[in-house]
């Protein structure tokens, strides 16, 4: 039986989404973009995921889109869905942690772009390389870079399409820690792990505050930053916070 290009399991309060084409360098297929987004559409909305995480399996995050497949789509929907894999990411509410080991290039290197903390090994290695084959990204590398490393770094990877190591990603701003590569998935398990001792509540609202102002005006962006932390102040876990720390004891946050 044919091994899903795209496997999902949880641990505890993490979902782990892994692609799982090691033998291709998880070059990205349509079914594997059909797969990622009826896994995404069943999982988005289950309230007992507090964090996910992205990663890939074996020795490389993944090399980008599969050419092959690439040119062999011949429904609206496959490229609809290929298109859209890094943006169907972005749109989950939970904090979204990569794990980034190998070659994280191409497509690979956009749906990096669309989680919200990147761990990579010490042998992790980074390209935009669309523009080599008279292509361009088209995942939202040209949008999501930008906003991360600034104007100037992202043209020069996009343009030039030159492989950068981690340690040159680490000081652009691109990814934030490096760890050694046999110890990457626990320790990007422990963040994660880190994350659903917190409220899950207040980690949907800081993460929507920060990526949704950064699209508006600074009133704009304080005005929602007002709104959603008022809005906390009528949960449960907000009373159990202020409950634990009056007791001096860990907070026991329910997501509601």
């Amino acid at each position: 039986m044919k091994e899903p290009a795209v496997v999902f399991e949880k641990r505890g309060l993490v979902g782990i989404i892994t692609l799982n084409r090691p033998d291709r360098k998880n070059t990205i297929t349509a079914p594997m973009a059909s797969e990622m987004r009826t896994i995404l559409d069943a999982i988005g909305w289950d309230s007992d995921i507090a964090v996910f995480l992205l990663t890939g399996q074996g020795a490389d995050f993944s090399t980008g889109t599969d050419a092959d497949s690439f040119q062999s789509f011949k429904r609206r929907e496959d490229r609809i869905n290929h298109h859209a894999m890094a943006s169907r990411i972005a749109s989950l509410t939970q904090p979204i942690i990569a794990a980034l080991d190998g070659a994280a290039f191409g497509q690979g290197l956009e749906l990096a772009l669309a989680c919200d903390i990147r761990i990579a090994s010490d042998r992790s290695r980074f390209a935009m390389t669309q523009i080599n084959t008279g292509e361009m990204p088209f995942d939202g590398g040209t949008q999501r870079l930008p906003r991360l490393i600034g104007r100037m770094k992202a043209l020069e990877m996009i343009l030039y399409a030159d492989i950068i190591d981690v340690q040159a990603a680490k000081e652009m701003g691109l990814v934030n820690r490096v760890v050694p590569h046999d110890s990457l998935l626990s320790e990007a398990l422990k963040l994660a792990g880190d994350l659903t001792a917190k409220s899950p509540l207040a980690l949907k609202y800081a993460k929507e505050a920060v990526l949704k102002g950064m699209d508006m005006t600074l009133a704009q962006g304080m005005r929602l930053e007002a709104d959603l932390y008022f809005l906390l102040h009528t949960t449960d876990d907000r009373r159990e916070g202020i409950e634990a720390f009056r007791e001096k004891r860990s907070p026991k946050f329910t997501g509601k």
